[in-house]
């Protein structure tokens, strides 16, 4: 089983060593980033699950960085910062960071707060399998991988697999973004909403999805999304 993926980016090396050790300590993956720039570009090679990011940055504006995450990335973000301010704490959680942590922390407090914002997959693991396959396709949920009819491995974020689950356990029914606001956590409002269509946006493209007539993932405007699959969990 292919354990979730953390991305820490903190220009200091020795956060980003306690943070990495605590974190594989835990049986997390880890990669460790001390620029900005970096950590773009390690985005564009794996998709994390978590992304731990300070506001301190020598090279980018940290809560330009987290919106931007927001907007186009699948991943929990959770801002570790010296700044204590309020303001500080409101405007990251706005920006659409899913928790804000004060410097100086005990690293297990970290590992307990990523592990809160994966376990919202938790419950409805535990009510299903951990296979389902679709119309040609098999999601593995175990492993973050999709197959192929033709057997290609297409691999997906701990994000966007919260999605699919969400899809492959209600197919046919309509899932209104209230639903999966309450669902999936986070906080409601334009962040929130722009995330969701990045992760379908990507899950589309994984599936092969014509993205002008999506024949799987349907968007029903105004109202929500259905998922028009035939679904067996295993």
């Amino acid at each position: 089983m292919t354990q979730p993926l953390v991305a820490i980016l903190d220009d200091e090396p020795e956060i980003r060593k306690m943070l990495s050790d605590a974190l594989n300590d835990a049986g997390f993956r880890t990669v460790s980033y001390a620029r900005a720039t970096e950590f773009e570009a390690g985005l564009k090679r794996q998709s994390p699950d978590v992304c731990l990011v300070d506001l301190g940055l020598p090279d980018r504006d940290g809560l330009v960085l987290v919106h931007r995450l927001a907007l186009e990335s699948g991943a929990a973000i959770i801002i570790i910062s010296g700044r204590s301010q309020v303001q500080d704490r409101v405007m990251g959680l706005e920006l659409g960071a899913d928790d804000y942590i004060i410097k100086p922390f005990d690293p297990a407090e970290i590992v307990a707060r990523v592990r809160v914002r994966l376990r919202k997959t938790k419950p409805a693991a535990e009510r299903g399998g951990q296979i389902a396959r679709f119309n040609g396709w098999t999601a593995l949920f175990d492993s973050y991988m999709l197959l192929s009819e033709t057997g290609e491995e297409i691999p997906f974020s701990n994000a966007e697999g919260q999605v699919l689950r969400l899809f492959l356990e209600s197919p046919r029914r309509l899932i209104s973004r209230a639903q999966m606001q309450e669902t999936l956590g986070g906080a409601a409002g334009e962040s929130f909403d722009r995330a969701m269509d990045v992760r379908i946006s990507r899950l589309r493209t994984k599936l092969g999805e014509d993205p002008k007539n999506p024949s799987l993932i349907k968007t029903i405007y105004g109202a929500g999304y259905i998922f028009l699959g035939d679904v067996v969990w295993e």
